[in-house]
């Protein structure tokens, strides 16, 4: 049995800016995916934040916003708030989302937007050269850091689903990865869920993406996606945080 791989239609024809090894677009096709099986893509409005995704308007076959750095939570706000029948989600890495957006994302999550975040977390800054994130792990190497992130220094590792499942207003939150292809299967049903509880309004959903930098890290491909599964899935656990009470199953 022949089984025949085809682009969906969340995606355009564009052809992507990311490094080689990079899995952001692997995650762009998930989120295309979970549109087009949930016949969402036709009343969709996305919310691409500063990063290396922020040229993500090209890619995923929906209407999309670019966003001012860390704000695609306030922006998301606004635009469900006048279009409260659209799907709406933002598309943040961790550097916009740890960092300067901690404010936005953390009072989006209070207020109990129903909306859909979805968080790529790949532990440094990779569109302005490697600096240390608010994620990068205690004594991993990066540019402002060259000899490893020191935790009496600069502090642990921000949990940030961890922090957000303790909200109230947090619907679902569950954390992911993209290091082999059964993660990735399970990536996908945890992105649909995130839509599945907005359509049914049950409030903030946001799932968090663990990823590669192969360039950020100085690593090949292959050896990027070794290290996360040996590194950063230990710190960052996988699995859910907070479930969405009923709904339906997806």
């Amino acid at each position: 049995m022949s089984v025949v791989f085809s682009r969906t239609k969340g995606l355009t024809e564009a052809e992507t800016h990311y490094c080689p090894g990079c899995t952001h677009g692997i995650a762009h096709r998930l989120v295309g995916e979970a549109l087009e099986e949930l016949d969402l893509l036709g009343n969709t409005i996305g919310c691409s934040a500063v990063g290396c995704s922020i040229l993500s308007y090209n890619y995923i076959n929906v209407d999309m916003i670019e966003c001012l750095h860390g704000r695609a939570p306030a922006v998301a706000t606004g635009i469900k708030r006048v279009r409260p029948d659209s799907i709406v989600f933002t598309y943040q890495g961790d550097g916009d989302l740890a960092s300067i957006g901690t404010a936005e994302i953390v009072h989006a999550a209070h207020r109990g937007e129903n909306i859909t975040v979805v968080f790529v977390n790949n532990a440094i800054y990779g569109m302005t050269g490697g600096q240390m994130a608010p994620t990068t792990l205690a004594g991993q190497k990066v540019t402002t850091a060259p000899a490893g992130r020191n935790p009496v220094i600069n502090g642990m590792p921000l949990k940030v689903s961890e922090m957000l499942a303790q909200i109230p207003g947090a619907a679902y939150v569950e954390r992911v990865s993209l290091h082999s292809p059964k993660e990735i299967r399970k990536a996908k049903r945890a992105i649909k869920k995130g839509l599945t509880c907005q359509v049914e309004k049950r409030g903030f959903s946001l799932i968090e993406v663990l990823s590669t930098c192969p360039t950020g890290w100085g690593l090949s491909p292959v050896d990027a996606v070794a290290w996360l599964e040996a590194n950063m899935v230990p710190y960052y656990p996988l699995g859910v945080l907070k479930a969405p009470e009923g709904g339906k199953n997806v």
